[in-house]
């Protein structure tokens, strides 16, 4: 988002359980793209309220599956929140070999590179 977008607006990347570290075939290929994600940690929603995010000033969440899209729901009985449900491949598992593996997480990435400018058009960063 932000290397499409640029950060005029606030993005948080956030899970359905908190998992910090960030997995390395997702730093390799968003890598080939120049999108750095080693220094990223994800917080689950929970931890967003305690780390001090106010929820309620967030205007949109990217489910990007089932279980974080019923979670998102189920934040719309307490804020006014939008939410897209991105049915986007889950590549932890795929692939036998560590170049099957890459290619699945490619696949991934460029399924959300494409709801990306989808849903929020051309990228106005290069």
């Amino acid at each position: 988002m932000k290397k499409y977008y640029g950060t005029s607006t606030y993005v948080q990347s956030a899970g359905v359980k908190s998992d910090l570290d960030i997995d390395g075939f997702s730093i390799a290929v968003c890598q080939e793209m120049d999108v750095e994600l080693s220094r990223h940690r994800s917080r689950s929603f929970d931890e967003m309220e305690e780390w001090g995010d106010d929820l309620s000033s967030f205007d949109l969440v990217v489910a990007l599956s089932p279980a974080s899209q019923r979670k998102a729901l189920d934040l719309t009985r307490f804020y006014h929140l939008d939410v897209d449900y991105w049915q986007i491949i889950d590549p932890t598992g795929l692939g036998e070999t560590r170049e099957a593996k890459l290619s699945s997480y490619r696949q991934a990435r460029d399924q959300i590179s494409d709801k990306l400018i989808e849903r929020f058009g051309p990228p106005r960063l290069s």
